[in-house]
């Protein structure tokens, strides 16, 4: 089973529009257009069985709307239908934020997506710390955005410093770290994250990162804690995979970051392999 443990759609009215404008502010182009049927064809074409999307919630107000849009997509994709399977999100600046929190555990979600950059909020925060601590309480997964962000490439709210400082002071369970530990800050993920007992995923490396430095970096932090992902849309499938491919040439190494890592995560049913 091949997992893509970090992707993100939109409902179908605003996903041309919101790409259009993320795709103006970061400028960048994305490789799809956010929209949930061609994330599918993605998924088909390339061979991906199970997308994780992750919904950002960039201010309090959102929460509502956006988990319900997630739920709907897990009631729609239910059973041994999986095919996406969406986590939930939370803004920093929630004030209830535990019984948020078990709202989403209680509403069959089963992890978080933080995004510093876009909450304008430092990933050492104590609001970032005390929902990362109920988390790993309520047994959820928690992605965080780790590293630059393209589109505030001045200002990083993730820094590796702040990372250490949340490991050391939290010891958050189940947390993921998006962009292989933090983007385009991989010399010092290498030299300072790679080991400690934390995931990273992939998402958005491909093209993005040496394969020296990818190398070193899975070889100091483990096969059995890097997850692969792709950010789709914004980064291709089929590329991510052959990328993975190419550099992982151990086959144990490669079924664990394609697929049987993120099931000691998240529980999935079994399905039949999707065929090209």
């Amino acid at each position: 089973m091949i997992i893509d443990f970090h992707t993100h759609i939109f409902p179908e009215k605003l996903a041309v529009k919101t790409i259009t404008k993320l795709e103006a502010a970061a400028n960048v182009k994305a490789c799809a257009d956010g929209r949930e049927q061609t994330l599918i064809r993605s998924m088909e074409a390339s061979g991906v069985d199970i997308s994780i999307v992750l919904p950002v919630v960039t201010a309090p107000e959102q929460f509502s709307t956006i988990n319900r849009f997630a739920v709907s997509l897990n009631e729609k994709y239910s059973g041994k239908n999986v095919r996406l399977l969406s986590f939930g999100g939370i803004h920093p600046d929630t004030a209830d934020y535990k019984s948020k929190l078990r709202q989403l555990k209680e509403m069959g979600l089963q992890g978080i997506k933080l995004h510093p950059d876009y909450q304008g909020t430092y990933f050492d925060d104590l609001k970032y710390m005390r929902i990362l601590e109920e988390a790993s309480v309520l047994g959820l997964v928690t992605v965080v955005h780790a590293g630059i962000d393209i589109g505030f490439p001045d200002h990083v709210h993730c820094s590796v410093n702040r990372i250490l400082k949340v490991l050391d002071e939290v010891a958050p369970q189940k947390l993921v770290l998006a962009h292989l530990g933090g983007f385009r800050v991989w010399e010092d993920v290498e030299q300072r994250i790679a080991g400690r007992d934390v995931y990273l995923d992939t998402a958005y490396t491909e093209g993005m990162i040496a394969d020296e430095l990818f190398l070193k970096i899975l070889k100091k932090h483990g096969a059995d804690r890097i997850l692969f992902a792709t950010d789709s849309p914004w980064s291709g499938q089929a590329e991510s995979l052959a990328q993975i491919r190419r550099l992982v040439v151990n086959e144990q190494e490669r079924e664990m970051i394609l697929g049987s890592n993120a099931q000691r995560l998240i529980t999935v049913s079994v399905r039949e392999k999707c065929t090209v």
